[in-house]
């Protein structure tokens, strides 16, 4: 029997990401040694440990729903453009930043429904911040989001951007914003999406390449906020399972 979309529990996605927080927070106290992917990314033996977790957990829980991780091997368009919903899982995203020990890495967990993110959980374990999304509203810490409103974004906007990867073109974007005041933050990881969400920052231009894992687990966060991830090319919302996992350049606001 396929198990029906509605009895995928986010207290499981959540129970998953903390014990996958666990796994990580044990390699993260030591020493441990950095290999390099083909696309020139870091890895870690917490990213492996932390996949390898989620991916059993997920498999042992709702065996009949496939899962797209960025350390499992990427399964065919072919083979994936019909499936109705799905996990996508980035085990640890911000590996630069868990490397660096700042603290800002999370883990992230999705359900995607007809290529829309519908359930998702981040958890920044170093922070012990643990922000979802059950389908209807979203959450940080059981307080439920927005936490902040900003009412007068002409005098003051918040503007959240990249750590470890500043392109020239956010830059120039975050520029060109219509308010007296600009603040901007830096942030690794899906935080950034997150503190839209919350209302810490108003917005959170990306122009510059991410992928599909990098963002869909944030991105439930940010639309059952009231918010929206936005393609910077045609300000339509953000699609997923694409026949190439690169996503576009985006705004979240």
């Amino acid at each position: 029997m396929i198990m029906q979309f509605n009895e995928i529990d986010i207290e499981d996605l959540k129970n998953i990401a903390l014990k996958a927080g666990e796994i990580i927070m044990e390699i993260y106290k030591k020493d441990f040694s950095i290999d390099f992917k083909d696309d020139k990314s870091p890895l870690t033996e917490a990213d492996l440990k932390s996949n390898e977790f989620i991916c059993n957990e997920l498999n042992k829980l709702y065996p009949n729903i496939p899962i797209m991780s960025e350390e499992n091997k990427q399964i065919p368009y072919e083979e994936r453009k019909d499936w109705e919903y799905y996990f996508c899982v980035d085990p640890i995203d911000g590996t630069k930043e868990f490397i660096k020990k700042n603290g800002e890495f999370t883990i992230n967990i999705a359900l995607i429904k007809n290529n829309i993110p519908y359930l998702g959980v981040v958890y920044a374990p170093a922070l012990n911040e643990l922000y979802w999304a059950d389908g209807k509203n979203s959450y940080k810490n059981n307080e439920k989001l927005p936490l902040f409103i900003n009412k007068n974004p002409k005098e003051k906007i918040s503007v959240v951007a990249s750590k470890s990867h500043l392109s020239a073109e956010t830059q120039d974007f975050i520029d060109k914003l219509d308010s007296k005041k600009i603040e901007q933050i830096s942030k690794g990881s899906s935080l950034k999406l997150c503190m839209v969400a919350e209302g810490v920052a108003d917005i959170y231009p990306r122009l510059a390449p991410t992928m599909e894992w990098d963002t869909t687990a944030a991105d439930a966060i940010v639309r059952c906020s009231g918010k929206m991830t936005y393609q910077y090319e045609n300000n339509k919302p953000m699609v997923y399972n694409k026949e190439n996992l690169l996503n576009p350049w985006f705004v979240v606001r």
